[in-house]
C-alpha cells in the first residue's frame, strides 16, 4: 500500500543527528538500516561526514541551519535493491551540489508487522563552487566580490513566503513522480499523489499519526480494524 510521506525539518545537532540516521553508537540496536551512504564532501572532512556536522555545529553562524533533513517514505512494493536505486535517484535531484548523509530505514510496523522503508537525507546549504576552503572559513559569509576570501554560498537565500511554497510544492512532485516512474518500471500499478486531499478532490479526513506508545495500547482487534480501513480508504 504506497503512500506518500515527505517532510523537511532543520536542525543544529548535526553530529548527534546523523549517528542517529547512520545508526552509529547505541543506536544501531534498532537492527533496521538497509543502506547509508554522503557524498560531495569537502576535502578537510576526508570522507567523513561526521567531521563536516561537527564543523558545521562550530562554525556555521548562529541564526543559520547545520542541516536539513528529508524524510520520505519508500513504497514497500519495491524490494530493498529497487528502493537503493530510486533512493540514490531522489538524492541526486534533492542534493545536486550539495555536502549530504543519507540512510535507508526499514523498521517493521507496528500495526500490520511490513516493513516501513524510508529514507533521511541530511544536506548542508554550503553549495559548492569547486573553491577548496578551511572548515573555519567554509561556513562564513559568503563574499560576492572575492569568494575565495568568504565562505560557500547558501542555496536558496533570500526568497519570499510564496517561493519557498512553491519550491516545496515542486520537491514534493518531484519526488513523488520519481516514485511512481519506479512503481512503473518494475511492473507495479498503484501510484502515489503529492498533493494534499483537497486537492485530489478527496473528501476525507486526513489520516491521523498513531505514535508506538499508541499502537502499544491498542488490541489486536482494534488493530486489524485501523488497518482495514486505512486499506478501504485507500483503495487497496
Amino acid at each position: 500500500m504506497a503512500s506518500f510521506h515527505f517532510e523537511l525539518k532543520s536542525g543544529r545537532n548535526g553530529y548527534e543527528h546523523a549517528c542517529y540516521v547512520a545508526r552509529h553508537g547505541f543506536h544501531n540496536k534498532r537492527g533496521d538500516l538497509i543502506a547509508s551512504g554522503y557524498g560531495n564532501l569537502p576535502a578537510w572532512a576526508e570522507g567523513d561526514p561526521h567531521t563536516l556536522w561537527k564543523a558545521a555545529e562550530k562554525f556555521e553562524r548562529k541564526n543559520g541551519s547545520v542541516y536539513r533533513e528529508a524524510i520520505i517514505a519508500l513504497p514497500a512494493e519495491l524490494n530493498f535493491e529497487q528502493n537503493q536505486a530510486l533512493m540514490k535517484e531522489i538524492v541526486s535531484k534533492l542534493a545536486s551540489g550539495k555536502p549530504y548523509q543519507v540512510a535507508m530505514h526499514a523498521p517493521k510496523s507496528s500495526l500490520e508487522g511490513e516493513f516501513n522503508p524510508h529514507l533521511h537525507l541530511m544536506t548542508s546549504d554550503r553549495m559548492d563552487d569547486g573553491i577548496e576552503r578551511p572548515a573555519e572559513r567554509f561556513f562564513s559569509r559568503y563574499n560576492a566580490m572575492d569568494p575565495e576570501k568568504g565562505g560557500r554560498k547558501k542555496a536558496g537565500g533570500g526568497r519570499n513566503r510564496m517561493q519557498l511554497r512553491d519550491e516545496m510544492i515542486s520537491k514534493r512532485k518531484m519526488v513523488a513522480d520519481t516514485i511512481n516512474h519506479h512503481l512503473a518500471l518494475h511492473g507495479h500499478e498503484t501510484r502515489v499523489d503529492h498533493r494534499n486531499l483537497k486537492d485530489q478532490g478527496l473528501v476525507r479526513k486526513a489520516e491521523r499519526h498513531l505514535g508506538p506508545a499508541r499502537i502499544r495500547g491498542m488490541s489486536p482487534s482494534e488493530k486489524s480494524s485501523y488497518v482495514s480501513l486505512r486499506r478501504k480508504l485507500s483503495g487497496t
